[in-house]
């Protein structure tokens, strides 16, 4: 009876594909498998008072190999055992990821709200030394510097972006794998190799100096393939038949492209432009080496003028606890218009059934 009610169970539902079946004893036993050997090997390494490296290679992974080759064994038979210790290997550093990850989060935050204040988002740094307490100073300066070059680097970006998707996905040309490749292979591009190249070609033979516009200039190839690649995967899942449609009612390929596909992937192509941004907003690299440093507010991208990478960087520089603090600031900082973007970009892809029952909520 036993089993018949485990297969019974096991069974997918109507509405549920196979995939989607899980076992919750098989799940149960596979976490188990690999969180006990870590909180074993901790309390003798705790108890014993052993190095953390030493328990971890001495203790730990032999647990881990016996824990999930018995786990395996006991669920899988003895087929299941490499299958069993895979899953939770995975399972093991997909936690020891999540735990690093919220140990960064944690640190940004508990540091940096100690330097949050309505006058450090208003306020700039001229007058303001290292040794200048909190209450004064800011990267009012810095933010909107960032926003200048950001914002300079979106509107180039955008356009050629798009217009790189819209080549690749529109039209029957020979030359798309040449381009899609160079696409590709600038998304790898290191972003102090973009600085690096601006800085040796317009600052370093006197062309121009340090200034807003070049910081802008030294984004584009870093912002670019972020677009095209993602607003190339937007316009790919509109379907066939919707431009078939149009094309059948006697539109013009370009109305057809206007009125049917570009609207049918505004969501996807808005994710793109969001996580184009989030990709090139905390870049450091490519500012020090073309726009320096100002603790003067400069609206004018002519002008050599402050964004929060280099703010950052320049705090750090200086060996002192208030100058720390300012830099954990200014990251919170970063890292709160980071998350706005993603959260944007989330709420931009969400499914209109979603939408609409939000919208009947409310």
């Amino acid at each position: 009876m036993s089993e018949q009610q485990t297969a019974t169970t096991s069974l997918p539902r109507p509405d549920q594909s196979p995939w989607q079946v899980r076992d919750s004893r098989k799940t149960r036993n596979l976490v188990l498998a690999s969180v006990l050997p870590a909180i074993v090997s901790a309390a003798i390494a705790l108890g014993m008072n052993i190095d953390a490296t030493i328990a971890m290679l001495l203790i730990f992974v032999p647990l881990q190999l016996v824990s999930a080759g018995f786990v395996g064994y006991r669920i899988f038979g003895r087929k299941g055992i490499a299958d069993a210790s895979l899953v939770i290997f995975t399972i093991f550093f997909s936690a020891l990821v999540g735990v690093l990850l919220f140990s960064v989060l944690f640190s940004v935050i508990t540091e940096g709200a100690k330097a949050i204040s309505p006058q450090f988002f208003l306020q700039n740094n001229v007058y303001i030394t290292s040794t200048t307490s909190l209450e004064y100073g800011g990267v009012g300066h810095a933010v909107l510097g960032t926003f200048i070059i950001v914002g300079l680097t979106t509107l180039v970006t955008v356009p050629l972006g798009i217009a790189l998707a819209v080549y690749l996905t529109e039209t029957p040309s020979k030359a798309r794998g040449a381009v899609r490749t160079l696409v590709q292979a600038m998304s790898g591009l290191p972003s102090v190799v973009a600085g690096l190249f601006v800085y040796a070609a317009l600052i370093s033979t006197g062309f121009t100096k340090y200034a807003g516009w070049l910081g802008s200039l030294a984004l584009i190839p870093l912002m670019l393939p972020t677009i095209t690649r993602v607003a190339e995967e937007a316009l790919r899942l509109v379907p066939v038949e919707l431009r078939n449609g149009a094309l059948a009612l006697g539109a013009p390929s370009y109305r057809a492209f206007f009125q049917v596909t570009l609207p049918a992937a505004k969501s996807g192509i808005i994710t793109a432009v969001l996580l184009g941004i989030a990709r090139i907003i905390g870049e450091t690299a490519p500012l020090l080496l073309t726009v320096n440093y100002a603790n003067n507010t400069v609206l004018n991208p002519l002008e050599s003028m402050a964004a929060l990478p280099t703010y950052i960087y320049q705090n750090l520089d200086s060996a002192n606890d208030t100058s720390l603090q300012r830099a954990w600031g200014a990251a919170l900082v970063v890292l709160i218009f980071v998350g706005i973007i993603f959260t944007a970009a989330r709420l931009a892809t969400r499914p209109k059934t979603a939408k609409q029952k939000v919208d009947k909520n409310v």
